[in-house]
């Protein structure tokens, strides 16, 4: 564990080596901040700090260029993975909504009225009226809002470029129609996802942040 001395003057931490990696990427912390290692009473640059290859002192507004190699291909991954993440979080609310939504009226007992036509016969066939209804409906419901729950635990994962086996098994859940908890969006997006996840300096990037 680490405690650093911010630009502000003031003592952040204690906090792990991949959280101190994390503000090295996000350039927080560079190589002239003061950095104590828990249990000793020695303050040092964070450049002698050879785990962490910190060269030159990054500006905070620098671009990847003139970042170390380390913290350059790190925030570049996270850059990468910003985007189809954000949209995996999304399929998850949105499916979470439709499925919580879904499971409320069944119990309210609205989804049997809303598949009756005006005339007194079903406005959809038998067989999907039996699966929009009964056990099946609420194991259905269920099942997708724990999809959900796991697609957006996933996408979480994916932007702190942490478990990228886990990262990619959500884009999957995403993008399988039978299984996605919104198909539409899920599908363009789960695909988006693993096409990123499986760039090599993207898959190199979560293996050095583990």
């Amino acid at each position: 564990m680490y405690k650093v001395i911010g630009s502000d003057g003031k003592e952040y931490g204690p906090v792990s080596a991949q959280q101190l990696r994390e503000w090295i990427a996000q350039g927080r912390v560079n190589a002239e901040t003061k950095v104590l290692v828990e249990g000793t009473t020695s303050w040092r640059p964070l450049s002698d700090f050879s785990e962490f290859m910190v060269g030159a002192a990054p500006s905070p507004v620098a671009g990847t260029a003139s970042l170390p190699p380390a913290a350059a291909s790190l925030l570049s991954a996270a850059n990468e993975v910003s985007g189809p993440a954000t949209g995996l979080m999304a399929t998850a609310i949105i499916g979470f909504l439709s499925q919580l939504a879904s499971l409320v009226m069944h119990f309210a007992g609205w989804g049997g009225q809303m598949m009756q036509m005006p005339g007194g016969g079903s406005s959809v066939p038998p067989a999907v009226a039996m699966m929009m209804s009964g056990t099946f409906a609420v194991i259905s419901g269920i099942v997708g809002i724990v999809l959900s729950g796991v697609i957006f635990f996933g996408a979480v994962k994916m932007k702190k470029l942490e478990g990228h086996g886990f990262a990619v098994a959500s884009s999957i859940l995403a993008a399988v129609p039978c299984l996605s908890p919104c198909c539409l969006i899920g599908l363009p997006v789960g695909i988006w996802a693993m096409i990123v996840l499986f760039k090599p300096e993207v898959k190199a990037a979560f293996d050095q942040n583990t």
